[in-house]
């Protein structure tokens, strides 16, 4: 399979930044104060891993007009001038005394509104002090929320965004596809995940940030504890859950396997969560909203699990984060367009304190909703 080109041409950044500036005259806007690592590359395209350093705070500043300007530390600068930003302004960091704080002051003086994503899935990254700070030294400066301005812009993808999560998908699902091959009763669980994460990675992953799971006999308790030294037994339901990356986007899906055989409450969940998942993709049109989504894979879901269904979401966006705006959830009535990239995320409880999750990734389509991932199994699958 042929990988899509890497990166970004500056038409495509320079289009996000346009619409970005349309949506901010019809808010009364004069700019946007950006930090986080998501939003500062998708406006300037640029790509680091250093982010997972928290010591140095990054900033981009997207104006009413023109072009982005980048308040960053000066060991960035040399990547961000291969970026299509002109306009970089740095210092040397870590400096706790001035973090870029007087940078930011002289640029944003002559502004008296700009906008900073405040609401729900956004943060702050920067010292909370160190912002306190900066509203002091401008106390004329109003700062409103802009959440809905980037989560609007950022849940509709463009086409060259859907072909890299397009790109991550297959490699996974060839990975998931490979699993028979590696994985084995009496194999302790932390090796399955390094048998996996080796898998992604052969098969053209960039990296594999993100592997939860869980096995036990019949069926697993949770899916976010580290993997155990425990070998996989006979009658274990094994859930491996991957956020492969590639190019900066990623994947989110998983897939379940009973090793050696499977209980008859295993193979009802699976078939449970199967049909469920189909009535998600048959509510994926254009028009209907993320809280369709959810009651129509919850409906489903009840036919076994007779709680409250209180499970929070049934499934969320996906791109350049492993979770991004929307969710499929009753509070989030988030109408569908073309080209949102989704996943669908039923899950249910069964037995002693039992759950399964079943995943898989689409994008939305002006039809049917076109699947990202290799579609799971109708039937529980049986390993060795």
């Amino acid at each position: 399979m042929t990988a899509p080109e890497r990166g970004f041409p500056e038409e495509e950044c320079a289009a996000r930044v346009a619409r970005a500036q349309g949506h901010m005259a019809a808010a009364g806007l004069e700019g946007l104060l950006l930090t986080t690592e998501a939003e500062v590359r998708y406006f300037s395209g640029f790509q680091t891993l250093f982010w997972q350093s928290p010591t140095r705070p990054w900033f981009l500043f997207v104006p009413a007009a023109g072009k982005p300007v980048a308040v960053i530390p000066e060991i960035g600068a040399a990547l961000m001038r291969r970026t299509w930003v002109e306009d970089i302004r740095t210092w040397s960091a870590p400096a706790p005394s001035d973090d870029g704080i007087s940078l930011l002051r002289d640029l944003l003086a002559p502004y008296a509104r700009i906008g900073l994503p405040k609401g729900h899935e956004t943060m702050l990254r920067m010292p909370l002090g160190d912002y306190e700070r900066l509203t002091r030294l401008l106390p004329n400066l109003v700062i409103a929320d802009a959440t809905a301005i980037v989560r609007d812009l950022r849940m509709v993808k463009s086409a060259r965004e859907i072909e890299k999560i397009a790109h991550i998908c297959a490699i996974a699902s060839r990975a998931f596809a490979k699993v028979p091959d590696f994985v084995h009763a009496g194999q302790p669980l932390e090796e399955t995940f390094r048998a996996f994460r080796r898998a992604c990675i052969a098969e053209g992953a960039d990296d594999v940030p993100y592997l939860v799971g869980g096995a036990d006999q019949g069926g697993y308790h949770d899916v976010i504890s580290p993997p155990s030294v425990t070998p996989l037994r006979p009658g274990d339901i094994l859930m491996l859950d991957t956020g492969s990356v590639w190019d900066g986007y990623f994947c989110d899906f998983d897939r379940n396997w009973a090793i050696s055989h499977a209980d008859d409450a295993s193979r009802r969940a699976h078939d449970v969560l199967y049909r469920a998942t189909e009535a998600g993709l048959a509510a994926a049109r254009l028009g209907a909203t993320c809280r369709d989504l959810f009651r129509a894979m919850q409906g489903v879901i009840a036919e076994y699990d007779s709680g409250p269904g209180d499970v929070g979401r049934l499934g969320h966006g996906l791109g350049m984060q492993l979770t991004e705006w929307p969710s499929h959830a009753l509070f989030d009535d988030t109408v569908l367009t073309e080209n949102m990239v989704l996943t669908l995320e039923p899950s249910l409880g069964y037995g002693d304190g039992r759950i399964m999750v079943h995943e898989e990734n689409i994008v939305i389509t002006d039809g049917a909703p076109r699947l990202l991932s290799v579609r799971a199994p109708a039937e529980l699958p049986v390993i060795g």
